[in-house]
C-alpha cells in the first residue's frame, strides 16, 4: 500500500513557506504522494489555492514525490486548456502527476464558470476521452458534442503518455459513476466505509472486465486523519484499509486547528507510527 499526505492548505493559508516545508518534508520522508484540493468558488470553500498552479511551484522543489490535484471538477473547465496545463505540469514534474477528477455537485460554481452543470456527467466521459488523445498523439482529430480538434495537438506532450486519472465520488457512486470508473479510469478515492468497500469495488471491477479492462489494474484510495476527533484509533483504521487490499492511501493532518509547526511534527510523528505498509 503506498502512504501518502494532503497538504493542509486550509490551516497554512499563504504561508508559502509552510507550504513548501511540509511538501518537501513528506517528500524526504518516503511519502508517495502528495494531494491538493480544488475548488474555484463556493462560500464555505475555506481557504484553497488553485491546485494546478500551486503544484507547479511544488514540482520545482520536490524530487520525487507525486503530485496528485483532488479533485478537479472537469467538466468546469475547458477541456484543451485543461489537457494543455496538466501535460506542462507533468514536464516541468519530469513525470510525477497523477489526476483526479470529478463533476462536482456546484450548480452556483458552474454558473459562474459558464458551464452546465446538468450535463456534467456525459461531458466528462468525452473529456476524458479527449484528454486522452491529447496526452499521447502529435495531431488529434475529435468531434464531440462539445469539444471539437481538427489536426492539431499539445507540444510539448506530457512525460506520461497518458496522464493517470483517478476519479472522485459520493461515498456510494452512482451506477454512472461506477461505470465511468471501470471503463475509463486509473484509479478512484474512496469515501465508503471498509465494509462498503467491498462491494462497491465489485461493481467498479465488473465494469472494467465489461469493457474488456484488467481491474487488478484500477487503484483505490481512502484516506485516514491523524489527527481530531478520531485520532487515537487512526492505526487501527490504517491496518483496516491495508487488510482490504487497498493499493493507496492518503493521511490527513488538517481538523484539529493545528499551526504550521505543529503540521510538521505530526506529519513526522505519523510516519514514524504507521502500521507495517509497503510505501
Amino acid at each position: 500500500m503506498r502512504v501518502g499526505v494532503s497538504l493542509p492548505v486550509r490551516e497554512l493559508e499563504n504561508d508559502i513557506g509552510a507550504i513548501r516545508a511540509f511538501a518537501q518534508l513528506a517528500d524526504d520522508l518516503g511519502l508517495t504522494h502528495l494531494r491538493v484540493p480544488d475548488q474555484v468558488l463556493r462560500p464555505d470553500s475555506g481557504h484553497l489555492h488553485e491546485p494546478m498552479t500551486l503544484l507547479a511551484y511544488l514540482a520545482a522543489v520536490t524530487d520525487r514525490i507525486e503530485l496528485v490535484p483532488s479533485i478537479i471538477v472537469l467538466p468546469s473547465r475547458q477541456t484543451a486548456l485543461f489537457a494543455k496545463q496538466a501535460a506542462e505540469l507533468d514536464v516541468l514534474s519530469g513525470g510525477r502527476l497523477r489526476l483526479g477528477i470529478g463533476v462536482g455537485n456546484s450548480a452556483d460554481e458552474y454558473r459562474a464558470l459558464g458551464a452546465d452543470f446538468y450535463t456534467r456527467g456525459v461531458r466528462c466521459d468525452e473529456q476524458l476521452e479527449l484528454l486522452k488523445l491529447l496526452w499521447t498523439r502529435d495531431v488529434v482529430d475529435y468531434h464531440g458534442r462539445w469539444d471539437t480538434v481538427s489536426g492539431a495537438g499539445l507540444n510539448p506532450l506530457p512525460v506520461q503518455r497518458p496522464i493517470p486519472i483517478w476519479i472522485g465520488a459520493r461515498p456510494v457512486p452512482a451506477a454512472s459513476v461506477a461505470r465511468r470508473i471501470g471503463r475509463l479510469a486509473d484509479g478512484w478515492f474512496v469515501l465508503c466505509s471498509p465494509e462498503q468497500f467491498c462491494d462497491i469495488n465489485g461493481a467498479i471491477r465488473g465494469e472494467a472486465e465489461a469493457a474488456g479492462r484488467n481491474p487488478d489494474m484500477i487503484g483505490t484510495e481512502a484516506g485516514v486523519a491523524v489527527v481530531g476527533p478520531r485520532q487515537s484509533e487512526w492505526k487501527d483504521r490504517v491496518a483496516g484499509w491495508r487488510r482490504t487490499g487497498l493499493s493507496h492511501l492518503c493521511l490527513r493532518t488538517l481538523g484539529a486547528g493545528l499551526e504550521a509547526r505543529q503540521h510538521l511534527d505530526t506529519l513526522k510523528q505519523a510516519v514514524a507510527e504507521l502500521p507495517e505498509t509497503e510505501q
